[in-house]
Parts: C-alpha cells; structure tokens; sequence
C-alpha cells in the first residue's frame, strides 16, 4: 500500500489469511488512516505485496464492501465510502465484545505474550477509544 499505512499481516499466526486482512484494513478506516475517497491498492498489488492468492484479498475487499466500507467497481479498484456508524442496543454487544476480547486475550498468552505488556496495551488502546 504505497504512499498508505500497511496492514499487519503474518503468514504464521494460525489466524486465516482474509481474517488478518480484513480486519487490518478495518482497523485502518476506523481509525480513519484510511479515508472516504482512498482507494487501496488492486487486489493482485495487495495479494503480491502480501504473498498470498488474489481470490483471498478479493474475499477481505467482498466482506468489508459488505458491511458498507468500501465501494467495488471493476477496473476502478476498491474505494472507501462515507459509512455511517451503526448504534447498538440492548446489552447483547457488550457480552459479545467480552467474550471476543477474553479470547484474543486467551490466544495471545497462549502464543506466549506476557500479561502485563497485554495489559499495557490495552489501557493504551483504551486512552485512545476514550478521546
């Protein structure tokens, strides 16, 4: 992603390739280093630049296009769009954020990362959501 921020992507995680993808572009337009107008890279650019299958980038672009990032337009490449952020309700969410925080938690001390550096990171990352 020349001239734009990289996404994180490991070949060795265990995590599947389009998860790493999807989520690393995902983390980048909601943290707004990726803006509405941007257009990422070809999907072959982004498949080589990552060593991986051209049809797994498609997958990251078809799911992000699918819950309303990007726009897909053959020959044009995929664009971000103006996303409105969706309101949750009830509690349902906040019990779904836990269990998936727990299990990210669970899978990097199980990957052998110390609790306390996890834990550092996580009040940096909630200093950040805070503001």
């Amino acid at each position: 992603m020349a001239g734009q921020p990289k996404i994180r992507f490991d070949p060795l995680s265990g995590v599947p390739a389009v998860r790493q993808i999807a989520e690393g572009i995902r983390v980048l337009l909601v943290n707004r280093d990726l803006t509405v107008g941007d257009t990422l890279p070809s999907i072959r650019r982004l498949a080589i630049e990552l060593g991986v299958h051209f049809n797994t980038v498609a997958d990251a672009y078809r799911e992000l296009a699918g819950e309303g990032w990007l726009d897909l337009q053959h020959g044009r490449g995929a664009v971000v769009l103006e996303r409105s952020t969706p309101k949750m309700t009830g509690q349902d969410w906040l019990e779904d954020f836990r269990s998936k925080l727990r299990n990210l938690v669970a899978q990097m001390r199980a990957d052998g990362a110390p609790g306390d550096q996890i834990a550092a990171e996580l009040r940096d990352m909630a200093k950040v959501i805070a503001r």
